[in-house]
């Protein structure tokens, strides 16, 4: 008796799929779809809130918490016609014009030299160049007052050398320059990012059509960079029109209004603040901002025609310029030494001296009684407290939200994907005063008493910061993101993972170099902000940034030089643990 059996060789030759794993999803939609969903509409309220109640108040015809308002454009025309605001506009032009032209002058020509010649201690220059980034314009602004002011100890042995003095810093080419000190590493990164990620054989090719070293800058290399330096020349306007720290400082004593300082004195040094003026005011700075990101933006689609990057590698042949890299070494030298060095040197020596001035040595004077002043009041400690954990709080929250947000944006396929992306990047458009002033109507009109909660806490200093951190962190963690390739999604979609499975075991581990630099950036960022404060805070959650302008205020300007040390060294700090433990990680890995 015979049976019919299978061939066993032939069952094992059968595949075993292993069952497809499966989430539990809410409503029957996947987890995915609403975690998308919850990212972008946390963003859209973030971005919106300080937005919407600063455009509704500038067509309003009383504060926003008052009822019966009445739609109308009179706070414009009043504006224009009252407030002196043409002065304003015209100062403010003619301030962000400089400043933009400075820092060019300055990043341009350096990153050329530093990138594509032979420049003596190239790397350690490279460097040198970027260490302004790391110190807010505030105290750099406090410290070329103390060396470079009417009464600086540099200003008065020039004055007794000469008989008279260069320079007025309290004006406009004296706020411009400056400002273009501490935004010449800005352009600078642009440049030089551009600048080593170009295909170098263009220059070979003119070397060897006999070029030389300046032929070749000015008719290879320059128009190489001419999108790097658009894109940061809107960027440097953006923040020029929007910075306060620097035309407070100078503009006050020199009387010259810019739209920031025009904010501040007519919201917050006035006793009875006109809202509608504000609004309509903060309307046309924010108009002027978004308009600037817009033409960054369309510029940037027809940057195709630039590209030199393509598949072969070529090594770059350093210029030798001869003896101008003797002077280009020198003018990086003086940019570092006099325009950031020298400054944080005599603020530091102010610190610790009762009179800082040329006419007395500094060891005759020292002191640790500033120091003692800002330890021995609860408010000063409570003021460095308070900033070390809003950029400590506020970093980790803003890396993660860039992170969910790059995430959605760059690797999803979520339908509206692309408004995620600019709503994380919209509020480059919109400048930290504005963001404060918005924000402190957004809570004083938000619902269920959620803004009495907020307003004044350190809460909203975060939610502040954080805002103005969002663009850093997202523009920090994308290009990680689009280095790693589509195979390791598809493969772990392919074992059965959904979207936040692939991202929370594959993805998120790959990227965590990228989010500790995240981090590191965007609590720099958070540390040396203050301007959102100034609408945003209260006497108990003051920073280091209003602590200081209260205490230059009072003409207490040796505690100003202690907080503002310790901010240098508070940075300083974590800049260099975060190196460290950044290195040791990329050994190890």
């Amino acid at each position: 008796m015979t049976t019919t059996t299978s061939p066993p060789s032939l069952e094992r030759r059968a595949p075993t799929i292993a069952p497809a794993p499966r989430y539990r999803g809410l409503l029957g939609r996947p987890r995915e779809l609403w975690l998308h969903y919850a990212v972008i509409a946390g963003l859209a309220v973030l971005v919106l809130a300080p937005v919407v109640p600063t455009l509704y108040q500038s067509v309003l015809d009383r504060p926003l918490y008052e009822a019966g308002g009445v739609l109308s454009l009179d706070n414009y025309v009043r504006l224009f016609t009252e407030a002196g605001f043409g002065q304003v506009a015209l100062n403010t032009l003619l301030f962000a014009l400089l400043t933009t032209v400075m820092t060019l002058a300055i990043a341009v020509p350096m990153a050329v030299v530093v990138v594509r010649t032979k420049l003596p201690g190239g790397r350690l220059l490279a460097a040198a160049m970027q260490w302004p980034f790391f110190i807010s314009s505030l105290i750099l602004g406090f410290g070329w007052i103390t060396m470079y002011g009417p009464a600086g100890f540099v200003s008065v042995k020039v004055q007794q050398l000469l008989g008279f003095l260069p320079w007025n810093l309290y004006s406009i080419p004296g706020m411009a320059l400056t400002e273009a000190v501490a935004l010449a590493p800005i352009a600078y990164t642009f440049c030089a990012g551009a600048l080593r990620q170009s295909d170098a054989s263009l220059e070979s090719a003119a070397q060897v059509c006999g070029a030389g070293p300046l032929r070749i800058v000015f008719q290879v290399i320059l128009p190489m960079l001419r999108p790097p330096i658009v894109y940061s020349s809107i960027l440097v306007v953006s923040m020029s029109v929007e910075t306060l720290s620097v035309p407070l400082l100078y503009g006050q004593p020199g009387n010259i209004q810019v739209f920031s300082t025009f904010l501040y004195k007519n919201g917050l040094q006035s006793i009875r603040p006109d809202y509608g003026v504000l609004g309509a005011a903060s309307a046309i700075i924010l108009l002027v901002t978004v308009s600037l990101v817009a033409v960054q933006a369309k510029l940037l689609k027809d940057a195709q025609r630039f590209v030199s990057v393509r598949g072969k590698a070529t090594r770059p042949r350093l210029l030798d310029l001869g003896w101008l890299k003797w002077v280009s070494t020198a003018a990086i030298v003086v940019y570092v030494v006099m325009g950031a060095l020298v400054p944080i040197i005599g603020l530091i020596f102010r610190s610790f001296t009762r009179i800082f001035t040329p006419l007395q040595s500094p060891f005759r004077s020292v002191t640790l009684a500033n120091y003692e002043r800002i330890f021995g009041y609860t408010a000063y400690i409570q003021s460095i407290r308070n900033s070390i954990i809003v950029a400590v709080v506020g970093a980790l929250l803003v890396s993660v939200v860039s992170l969910l947000a790059v995430m959605v944006a760059r690797r999803s396929d979520f339908r509206f994907r692309r408004t995620v992306e600019y709503l994380a990047l919209a509020p480059q458009a919109m400048p930290g005063i504005i963001v404060g002033i918005g924000l402190f109507w957004a809570f004083a009109y938000a619902p269920f008493g959620i803004g009495t909660l907020l307003q004044g806490s350190l809460w909203a200093l975060i939610i502040g910061f954080g805002l103005r951190a969002l663009p850093s962190g997202f523009g920090s963690l994308a290009p990680s993101i689009m280095q790693i390739g589509q195979e390791l999604d598809n493969a772990a979609r392919v074992s059965g993972a959904d979207w936040v499975k692939t991202f929370t075991t594959i993805l998120a581990r790959l990227l965590t170099p990228a989010f500790a630099g995240a981090l590191v950036l965007t609590f720099v960022t958070m540390l040396k902000e203050y301007s959102p404060a100034v609408f945003l805070g209260s006497a108990d959650s003051n920073i280091i940034g209003t602590t200081m302008l209260e205490l230059w205020v009072q003409g207490n300007t040796g505690s100003v030089a202690a907080l503002a040390t310790l901010q240098i060294v508070i940075t300083a700090a974590f800049v260099a643990l975060a190196g460290l433990l950044l290195k040791g990680r990329s050994t190890d890995a």
